[in-house]
């Protein structure tokens, strides 16, 4: 039987990604499912960067807005939910795109993840306080220290990435690195067409500061400040990613507004270098400017032909 057809589109934040992703839906007879692990929460639009209406009133949109912010949701999920969905879209005889520029869920989605040993939450509430009290920077070097090759593939900012690594050499006496030697990402569930987008980066880095500028006229720091009087915790993951840690570190006093744009904008920019250094490892992208449509268009066209 054959595999069904994936094009997905990927990159660094600020590429075109989903305006490239609604054009090709409707040249194509497609659909559109996301691979960004921020679109899927509810209430957070401005900073996630949400398809606008009408791109979602052109191309029909899956798996954004599907879990609530204090909602647990991990790559695992990901590839459950949008398998699923796949499947379905298929089934209507509809083409399927998948964008976004959260690395993990792509590879999750078309190479499989290992399967772990499942979460401890005692062992990961002692490692979530001692981050607490001694910092990041201890809990990243206790990792080094057990997994210096998970170590190396992690940032150490990650806080919910590394202490799963910790979890699961306390839980397993295995390393994180050792499962994914053994596991091999080697499933291959999809035929798949692998577009990435790029742009100089100087150009890149005006974009993502206009991006920014953007976010704020629309209302990034009221949309924090909604979410925080729904109740939603500074502390929880989603309300830690970027756009929201520096609005409520505003908000906390930590330092006023021009400096959290600063910091946003900063943050923003290592963000994307560090999505450029993920998907350049995958060899199976074919990478384009934003610019280079016709070329990208011709190469769906023969790919799904």
């Amino acid at each position: 039987m054959p595999k069904t057809k994936l094009i997905l589109i990927v990159g660094p934040t600020a590429t075109g990604k989903s305006d490239l992703a609604v054009e090709l839906s409707t040249l194509f007879n497609g659909e559109i499912v996301s691979a960004d692990s921020m679109q899927i929460y509810r209430y957070m639009d401005i900073g996630t960067a949400k398809p606008t209406r009408e791109q979602r009133a052109n191309a029909a949109h899956h798996l954004i807005d599907i879990v609530n912010p204090d909602e647990d949701y991990t790559a695992a999920r990901y590839k459950k939910d949008a398998s699923a969905k796949i499947e379905e879209i298929s089934s209507r005889g509809k083409n399927i795109f998948v964008a976004g520029g959260t690395g993990l869920y792509v590879k999750a989605l078309t190479q499989g993840l290992f399967e772990g040993p499942a979460s401890d939450a005692s062992i990961r509430q002692n490692l979530m306080e001692e981050a607490k009290t001694k910092g990041k920077e201890y809990i990243y070097e206790k990792l080094k220290e057990v997994d210096p090759i998970s170590a190396s593939t992690i940032h150490p900012n990650n806080l919910i990435r590394v202490i799963r690594a910790l979890e699961v050499y306390n839980i397993s006496g295995k390393t994180m690195s050792d499962f994914q030697r053994e596991h091999g990402f080697s499933e291959e569930p999809f035929e798949t067409l692998k577009i990435g987008l790029i742009k100089e980066r100087d150009s890149l880095y005006r974009d993502i500061e206009r991006r920014v500028d953007r976010m704020m006229e629309e209302g990034l720091l009221e949309e924090t400040r909604r979410l925080l009087g729904m109740g939603y915790s500074s502390c929880l993951k989603p309300m830690c990613a970027l756009g929201y840690k520096e609005m409520c570190n505003f908000i906390a006093g930590e330092y006023n507004l021009e400096k959290a744009v600063e910091e946003l904008k900063k943050n923003t920019r290592h963000y994307a270098k560090r999505q450029i250094t993920w998907f350049k490892k995958d060899n199976e992208i074919r990478w384009f400017h934003p610019d280079g449509k016709k070329d990208i268009i011709n190469l769906v066209k023969e790919f799904l032909s």
